[in-house]
């Protein structure tokens, strides 16, 4: 896990596992948004693993997958609608925090 504040409210990671979810709590973290497609990769822990593991720590979860390379306008609209439900501050991650990352500045712009 790799973070990087984007801004006070939202910070975008590498894949996490099950075992960053208490560090990520403990961080101050109130949500967690997944940006990465299920099995996208053998090695990738399952979105409904991280999830169970969020909300059995109390944070709030989202998950917008978005295909690699390819933001679309409903991505970004879904990620849109997330960001104004989820309790901030929100970690995103996918495999690199890029499509994270993207889709912070398309909804911005």
């Amino acid at each position: 896990m790799s973070i990087t504040k984007i801004t006070p409210e939202y910070s975008v990671s590498t894949q996490i596992s099950v075992e960053d979810v208490a560090e990520i709590a403990a961080m101050g973290y109130r949500s967690i948004m997944c940006n990465r497609p299920d099995g996208e990769s053998p090695d990738q822990t399952p979105v409904a693993e991280i999830r169970a593991a969020a909300e059995a720590r109390g944070l709030a979860f989202a998950f917008v997958p978005v295909i690699s390379g390819g933001v679309a306008p409903q991505n970004v609209a879904a990620f849109e609608e997330a960001l104004e439900e989820l309790p901030a501050p929100v970690l995103a991650y996918c495999r690199s925090g890029t499509r994270c990352r993207t889709l912070w500045t398309m909804a911005r712009s």
